[in-house]
């Protein structure tokens, strides 16, 4: 069976110019330009099987958002050989265009000034759907969403968390055999961000389309991915197991702490952790595993009021991962 996703020596170089300030030198660039290329992506290969579930990460720039372009049709390849379900995308020819969908979280599909029921009456007629099993469809996703209660407001009324769940109906709408997610997470709050990852995952399950998924929260990469991709400076760096990464990579989470007093003394900790006179609020990372150890010390000196924990952004895990293997 072959590769829903094919790429080999994949290249993608922007060209812009440079100039100094001011109107003369804007005159003077018509005719003496200083050109500056800047590579986005160098000599990736990579083939992906059908229904497989990727996660693609990477530090900002480093070339994410590019291969997602290019591998969608949005923009072309500077050189190398592209293959999605036995198309180059960037043809764009409909028949591959019925068959994937893009979601960016940054950007809206939806219109802005319509509510989401009238954006996804213009998708049917789009991709030529049943209007009945469509409106079926959208009632289902909008009921394990939890979001039915908005699907007539308007889209620039809704809040973040509420516009990305609509985003992703109207993704899903011509069930896609091929879904690139490009951060649908962003921004969200915690209860927004677990909606959209368990419905994500039950949607993997039933319908097992092949995802390409960014994201800089690793529990959207530990969910819902099946292989991690890493592209460093836009060279694929890691391509395996979330596993394999996970036991080469140092682990930690942030430790918040609120003191309900100002500390007195200075308080030693570990090697790695010394809380300085007159702290209030303690911020810290610390691997999972000394988690407990750590709060247990720190509560022999000092009355804590409040202990909250979270994720370290993924970028910083990536780094210290990537130095590991310099």
């Amino acid at each position: 069976m072959s590769p829903a996703i094919e790429v080999k020596d994949l290249n993608r170089v922007y060209y812009s110019y440079k100039k100094s300030v001011g109107l003369w030198s804007s005159v003077k660039g018509l005719w003496n330009r200083q050109h500056v290329e800047k590579v986005a992506l160098s000599d990736i290969s990579l083939s992906i099987p059908s229904g497989e579930v990727i996660g693609l990460v990477g530090a900002n720039g480093a070339g994410k958002t590019t291969l997602i372009k290019i591998l969608s049709g949005l923009i072309a390849a500077s050189s190398g050989e592209v293959n999605v379900l036995g198309y180059n995308p960037f043809h764009r020819r409909n028949e591959f265009l019925r068959k994937i969908s893009v979601l960016l979280g940054q950007k809206n599909q939806l219109w802005w000034d319509i509510a989401p029921v009238d954006s996804y009456q213009l998708l049917m007629s789009i991709y030529d759907l049943d209007v009945n099993k469509s409106q079926k469809k959208i009632k289902e996703l909008a009921d394990i969403l939890n979001c039915t209660h908005v699907l007539e407001t308007q889209l620039r009324r809704l809040s973040l968390g509420e516009r990305m769940k609509m985003e992703l109906i109207g993704a899903l709408l011509h069930d896609p055999q091929i879904l690139f997610l490009d951060e649908p997470t962003i921004g969200l709050d915690i209860v927004a961000q677990t909606s959209i990852r368990n419905f994500l995952s039950a949607y993997v399950k039933d319908k097992k389309p092949t995802i390409i998924l960014t994201s800089h929260y690793m529990d959207d990469i530990s969910k819902l991915a099946d292989r991690l991709l890493i592209i460093s400076k836009g060279r694929l760096f890691y391509d395996g197991s979330i596993d394999k990464f996970t036991q080469k990579s140092v682990q930690k989470k942030r430790l918040k702490l609120i003191f309900e007093n100002p500390t007195k003394n200075a308080i030693r900790i570990s090697d790695d952790v010394l809380i300085m006179p007159g702290t209030k609020n303690l911020d810290l990372e610390v691997e999972p595993t000394k988690m407990a150890e750590i709060i247990t010390q720190i509560a022999q000196f000092q009355s804590v009021q409040n202990i909250s924990t979270e994720e370290i952004d993924f970028e910083e895990t990536i780094r210290e991962f990537l130095k590991t293997q310099q």
